[in-house]
Parts: C-alpha cells; structure tokens; sequence
C-alpha cells in the first residue's frame, strides 16, 4: 500500500505460474494432496484440449500435442481489470503462437484462431470484463469506456463455472473479521484481506438488498461501496483493532497515524475501483452473435442470501440463507436483476446466455460433478458451432 500510487503501481515479487490444480500440505507431519482444479483439466484433456503446462511438465503425457490448451494464471489479489488487461495479452500471444505452430506442422499460414473459456468464480468477472471491453482500462474520472465487445473478436464459447456475477456475502465477511480458507491453512486478517482490490470487486450490490442493516425495520444499506461508512463501522483497514497488522505491512512507516493515512487511502481507491468495476459489467449491452456464453452454477446449497449489520458495532448477521453452491448464490451466478425490485416471471439480466446448467453441488465441487463434465464437454466439442 502506498498514499498516491494506483492500484496497478503495488507490486511486490510474488508471480502467479500456474492454475491450482493440486494442493500439498503436511498435517502432522504427514503428507496431504487435495484437489483442486485437476480433475477438471484432465477431462478437458480427455476431450481433446490438452493443456500444454502438464504437457510440458511431464503430469500428462499428450505426446506432441499440447500447443492449443493454455491455463491462464493469474495473481488473485489484484485489481480485476489488471487481469483482464493480462488476460488480453496472453491470447494475443497464444494466438501468435498457434498461428506459428499451425504453419510449422500443417503449412496453414494465417490460420484463424478463436478461443474456447472455460472459467471459475473470480475468472468469471475478469473473462467477461475482457470480453466487454478488451485490455480498456477503467478511466480515472469515474466515467466507463465504449463497450466494444474487444475481447470478442478472439472468442468463440465461454463457460462460465459458478461465477459471482452479483457479489458474494462471502466477501463482506472476508474484508470485515477475515477468513481462514481451509483447516490446513493460516487465518487471514481483515487488514491482509482489505489490501486485495479484487476483494472489493466481489462484494454484492446494494441494489440487490443483500445487506441492512440490524434494526427493527432493517432498511437495506445504501452504499456498501462508501468508504465512509467502512470508517464509521471499523471494517477491514478502517478497524482500530487491526493496528498491529498495519505495524507488520508498512514497516516504512514510522508512525501509526501515518500507517492509518496509508490504509484508509488504500481503502478509499479499492472501493471506488469496484464501484467502476461492477458498473462496467452490470450496463446491458448486447454480445455479438458469434459469442456463446453459457452457465454452471449450484442451486440446492444454502448459500448467505442477506446480512444484517450493527449500526453501532458493524457486527454482521446472516438472517436469510438461498440456494446457491454455499459462496455464489444462483441468483448472482445469473445476475438476475430482479433480486430486490419487482419479480417477472422471466429472468431480467445483463448477460445473455445460450444455455445455463444447476447443480446440487458446492462451489469447486462443480467443477467435478459428472453432470458438469458431460454438458462441458458437449457444448465444447458436439454443440453445433454457427458463426456468420
């Protein structure tokens, strides 16, 4: 964190090389493999899009073809359109370099390449950000560049796998008393949480009534996004209690009011980065025909649908549960826009999709239910293709 500087400009030296696919720790000693994505990348392997970083590695023997399945790796923490951006220049790049390939091998020059996208959760928002606009960078007045659906023109399907289009609770909780992801794993603090800006582009829409606050009438609260109110309550990088992680973050600094000016600095950008972010992917807009976007999400899982905050203390309280995968409710998987305004009895959204899929499974459960790797693979490989 640093008073003055864009998001783009904190840096430290951790680089993102790969997908989680595989998770090792020790518990007492003794060795622990969980998996994460790797089953989902074996069976795209098994239908063909074998993903050359396991090639190459030696995991999977594809033999010599591997040169057109890419992972995308990208760092989490970071400001969402940053990724999109990165995201930009990796199919470019991977674009080139099939194009080279396919001449090398088959004598093919110039050879029209689109991509198929598979994403989950967060790589959901960052896929349809550049597909919307490209690597377009938010403009620093407030105001949203010209949907020019960029990103389109290199991509042919898109599936995206429980992707938190309308925010997650999940998220709140995280900024505000911090996260401890796994038994195996440390405990986060707010104030570690709160120096992710992409954490703050997961945060559900006000719009939507998913928070209000802990009264008798429980009026939703109008701005989540509002640093004032996360000053006025001591969330995340605004919480007093937070002081001696702030000692640890900003050892530069040599006072704790300085290290105070440097955290609210911190908070005030990422939340006006996410106010853009969501205004950017929530305006209608429509995709161009040879774009096909489609949808897995959880619906039988009861998922935190709204919170109540303390007025006073800023504690929070979950009061109703919806279905969803346990962190996506169904609801923000479709953007549905009826959540919290009047219901129609068909779905009102900003994202057009082809096709949707419900599971009655949990959030990266989805990625390895049977139903999800059939209509996956369908819709990649036998799903007749119709472009102008």
């Amino acid at each position: 964190m640093r008073r003055g500087a864009v998001l783009e400009e904190l840096r430290d030296e951790v680089v993102a090389t790969k997908v989680l696919d595989r998770l090792k720790v020790r518990l007492l000693g003794l060795p622990i493999q969980l998996q994460a994505y790797f089953q989902m990348i074996e069976v795209l392997g098994a239908g063909g899009y074998r993903d050359e970083s396991l090639g190459l590695g030696g995991a999977v023997n594809w033999g010599d073809a591997h040169f057109t399945c890419f992972q995308f790796p990208y760092d989490f923490r970071r400001d969402n359109v940053e990724n999109a951006r990165r995201l930009e220049e990796f199919i470019l790049e991977k674009r080139a370099y099939i194009q080279e390939e396919m001449q090398r091998r088959f004598g093919e020059e110039a050879a029209e390449i689109r991509f198929d996208i598979v994403t989950h959760s967060m790589g959901g928002l960052l896929t349809r950000y550049f597909l919307r606009y490209g690597g377009a960078e938010l403009p620093e007045d407030g105001t949203l560049p010209p949907v020019t659906w960029a990103g389109a023109e290199h991509v042919d399907r898109v599936i995206l796998v429980a992707p938190p289009n309308g925010g997650s609770i999940d998220s709140l909780f995280n900024l505000v008393e911090g996260k401890r992801f796994s038994p195996f794993l440390p405990t986060y603090s707010p104030a570690v949480l709160g120096t992710f800006p992409s954490t703050y582009q997961l945060l559900p829409r006000s719009r939507h009534g998913a928070v209000v606050w802990d009264t008798e009438g429980q009026e939703p609260v109008e701005d989540l996004l509002d640093a004032q109110l996360w000053q006025k309550l001591g969330w995340g990088l605004a919480d007093t209690e937070q002081g001696g992680v702030l000692d640890w973050l900003l050892p530069e600094e040599t006072t704790r009011d300085l290290r105070d000016q440097v955290a609210m600095d911190h908070l005030e950008k990422s939340l006006r980065r996410a106010q853009q972010f969501a205004a950017a992917l929530d305006r209608p807009a429509s995709p161009p025909e040879d774009l096909h976007l489609y949808l897995v999400a959880g619906d039988a899982v009861p998922t935190s649908e709204v919170v109540a905050v303390h007025p006073t203390t800023g504690k929070l309280r979950i009061i109703e549960k919806g279905p969803g995968d346990g962190s996506v409710l169904r609801s923000s998987a479709l953007m549905d826009e009826r959540v919290g305004g009047a219901w129609t009895p068909t779905l009102q959204s900003p994202v057009a999709w082809d096709s949707t899929l419900m599971l009655f499974t949990n959030h990266l459960g989805l990625t390895r239910d049977p139903i999800f790797v059939d209509n996956v693979l369908y819709w990649l490989l036998e799903d007749p293709r119709h472009r102008p």
